[in-house]
């Protein structure tokens, strides 16, 4: 069995796991696979994006900085997904997946009620203290449980006879980060 597989896979390397070329890597449907299968391993891509986000965040300090990071890989590396058509129209096309994620639009948008209705937790020497608040509501992202099924039609333009995905608007942003407002 294990002569068997390192068969196959010296002959996938060596095909480069498609027929013709590398046309079979070159679908519209591959290449979002490819894209959010980056999220579910963590590539290095997408963790650079990931702390470029949180370095920017003035609002956080290290300590909270560090565990959004941590909340956020295990929110990528639970993502899944199903592709469910795939339409090409010369060279553009469109991909619809329907992907599952944590629904931390909702701990947002409870995160932020439970302030209004409980302030005072949130009270440092008599004083509102954001930083607070951001453990709080750390501490609900960290433990959310709940998914949420989002649909996303991916475009994609083909560049050279390369399907390139196209810039990802906000709102597909939102759905990948479980942040979209339903």
């Amino acid at each position: 069995m294990k002569k068997i597989f390192c068969f196959l896979a010296a002959f996938v390397f060596l095909t480069g796991c498609s027929c013709e070329n590398g046309k079979l890597l070159n679908t519209p449907t591959k290449k979002v696979e490819m894209f959010l299968a980056n999220y579910q391993t963590l590539d290095a891509d997408v963790l650079k994006q990931l702390d470029g986000v949180i370095d920017r965040e003035d609002t956080f300090n290290d300590t909270q900085k560090d565990k959004y990071r941590d909340i956020m890989k295990k929110h990528y590396e639970n993502l899944t997904y199903e592709i469910k058509d795939e339409k090409i129209d010369g060279d553009t096309a469109t991909v619809t997946a329907e992907i599952e994620v944590t629904d931390y639009s909702k701990i947002m948008k409870d995160a932020e009620q439970y302030k209004k209705d409980h302030e005072e937790e949130f009270y440092n020497n008599e004083e509102y203290d954001e930083s607070l608040f951001i453990d709080y509501r750390l501490e609900q992202l960290k433990e959310a449980k709940e998914k949420v099924k989002y649909t996303i039609d991916f475009t994609l333009t083909k560049i050279e006879d390369e399907w390139k995905l196209d810039a990802l608007t906000q709102e597909q942003e939102n759905k990948i980060h479980g942040l979209y407002q339903y």
